[in-house]
């Protein structure tokens, strides 16, 4: 009989982790509080649109570049379509003044000393960096797990990585703020900050992403988020997992273990089914698993340290408009710094920023498209008024000013708009369990940097035959770093009972979803 593994959570990370536990001869079944798979990796349709809510980009997109044997693997880029772009973002001013931050580092040292050309010496020290990680493998951190590794194996990482050492030592504890400060333009001091998304991400990981992407490396996947989600699934199935949706796990049951300790050797669910195996693996909220599921036993001071609220989140407030027009000749990511700030959510914001997908004709209905503004917000607000007639007014709220102000940046967009949807971080929580609605886990900063470089453990002291999978041991949580967590995990589970770790690559999807042996309600998006 083959041993058998219980994955917790349906997201990349557990969905990684069932394939390769199947690719090595081990039983698993995952069970899933949602009816759908991805977790965080998902989209939901309304009236023939489809609004993603994760994918921007993807790591391991480019054939023979990093992570994309990982994506062959889980059977998710085979014949999918990849949408490359040839800028990231715009950053415009009132006044019109615009920054587009190109992928071609030559393009955007031209450009940006057009702009400012007494920055020229920041402007060239920025896209040589980007030049360095052209070249840079960022999957070679996590190839292995870091306490299997053999001397022959750092031995080779170290030699692999000596080139980057000193490019990574100095953009990864700097902010795109920090570096921002740096110029002496007063619009790249506004602009900057907002080139990567988010103020306080480390200039190493956006130069990385203009880098990959320029090597055609971080593209779409044709279809969003929710199809790519759905390709590894049946990736799973194929490979003879089962998956258990609308099953949410209570406790995972611990036992005293032969010659002391404690192990874990199953799930309890909500409907008060067990469900007994040789490892239980987490691929769930991070809070949820240590301190509900497992009551707090293993948590020790670090890990309550990090769960007391001191390291950041990511919360946000997604507004997304099915709209009858064709915007495929607009940018499709620009962020709007304001004249004045506006009031939403009980905050002031200072810019808006907006992305359009028709980029994707798969998206929307042809001749139309699907419009998102993406604001970061306060989990406590939404919660103190939750499950009140206020939560309905303030999303209403929310989306009303949003389109006042694109119906400025498009005149007649208002007329023309036929699908409105409102998420908050309170629907994130509701639909994948994660702490305070965070749609990353750790947000990769300068202060969980060296989480991420450094790694996580994935088990917890005293508690044998269990491990950790996903976000919450990623700091960042994209998901090539969390896909590469569950297949870290099984490599942890196949040498601790001292067999090979194999892979094998697909070469083409073998299941539909009409036809895969998996427990799923139909309920429409």
């Amino acid at each position: 009989m083959p041993k058998t593994i219980l994955i917790i959570g349906g997201g990349l990370a557990g969905l990684a982790a069932g394939c390769y536990a199947q690719m090595n001869g081990y039983q698993s079944e995952i069970f899933e509080r949602h009816h759908l798979p991805g977790g965080l990796c998902t989209a939901w349709e309304r009236r023939g649109y489809v609004f993603d809510g994760c994918l921007q980009y993807l790591f391991g997109s480019g054939s023979g570049q990093p992570y994309h044997q990982l994506w062959q693997e889980l059977g998710a880029v085979q014949a999918r379509p990849m949408i490359n772009h040839t800028e990231l973002i715009r950053v415009r001013d009132p006044h019109g003044d615009t920054l587009t931050v190109h992928c071609d580092p030559d393009r955007l040292a031209a450009h940006m000393k057009e702009i400012s050309p007494t920055d020229a010496r920041v402007i060239d020290e920025l896209c040589d960096g980007i030049r360095r990680f052209q070249s840079f493998d960022l999957s070679l951190m996590q190839r292995k797990p870091k306490s299997l590794m053999t001397p022959h194996d750092w031995a080779n990482m170290g030699r692999a990585m000596l080139p980057y050492v000193a490019p990574l030592a100095r953009w990864g504890m700097i902010s795109a703020r920090d570096f921002a400060r740096r110029c002496k333009d007063p619009f790249f001091r506004m602009a900057i900050p907002h080139m990567f998304g988010w103020p306080d991400i480390p200039m190493l990981v956006g130069m990385s992403l203009l880098a990959y992407m320029q090597n055609g490396n971080a593209g779409f996947p044709s279809g969003g988020s929710l199809a790519f989600a759905r390709a590894i699934e049946q990736r799973y199935l194929a490979l003879g997992g089962r998956i258990h949706y609308r099953a949410m796990v209570e406790r995972i049951l611990v036992e005293d273990a032969p010659g002391g300790g404690r192990k874990a050797v199953g799930v309890r669910l909500y409907s008060d089914e067990e469900h007994r195996a040789d490892y239980v693996v987490s691929a769930a909220d991070g809070r949820a698993t240590i301190f509900d599921m497992l009551g707090g036993e293993f948590a020790g001071r670090a890990l309550r340290r990090r769960y007391a609220g001191q390291l950041p989140l990511h919360t946000q407030v997604q507004i997304s408009l099915g709209v009858n027009r064709d915007l495929s000749a607009e940018p499709h990511w620009v962020t709007y710094l304001l004249r004045q700030p506006i009031t939403i959510a009980g905050e002031d914001r200072h810019e808006l920023s907006v992305k359009h997908y028709s980029f994707d004709p798969t998206l929307a209905p042809p001749g139309k498209a699907v419009l998102a503004a993406i604001l970061t917000t306060q989990y406590r607000f939404w919660q103190r008024i939750y499950g009140n007639k206020l939560y309905d007014t303030e999303q209403d709220q929310v989306s009303g000013i949003i389109i006042e102000h694109l119906e400025k940046l498009f005149p007649g967009l208002r007329n023309q708009i036929e699908v409105i949807d409102e998420a908050t971080p309170l629907s994130y929580e509701r639909y994948t369990g994660n702490w305070q609605g965070s749609s990353c886990g750790w947000l990769l900063t300068k202060q969980t940097m060296p989480m991420m470089v450094l790694g996580m453990a994935k088990t917890l002291p005293g508690l044998r035959n269990f491990y950790m999978a996903g976000q919450w041991v990623e700091p960042g949580g994209s998901a090539p770093i969390v896909a590469m967590s569950g297949r870290n995990v099984v490599q942890l589970i196949c040498h601790a009972d001292g067999r090979p770790f194999i892979t094998t690559t697909p070469q083409a999807a073998t299941v539909t979803a009409s036809s895969a042996p998996v427990e799923r309600e139909a309920v429409s998006l």
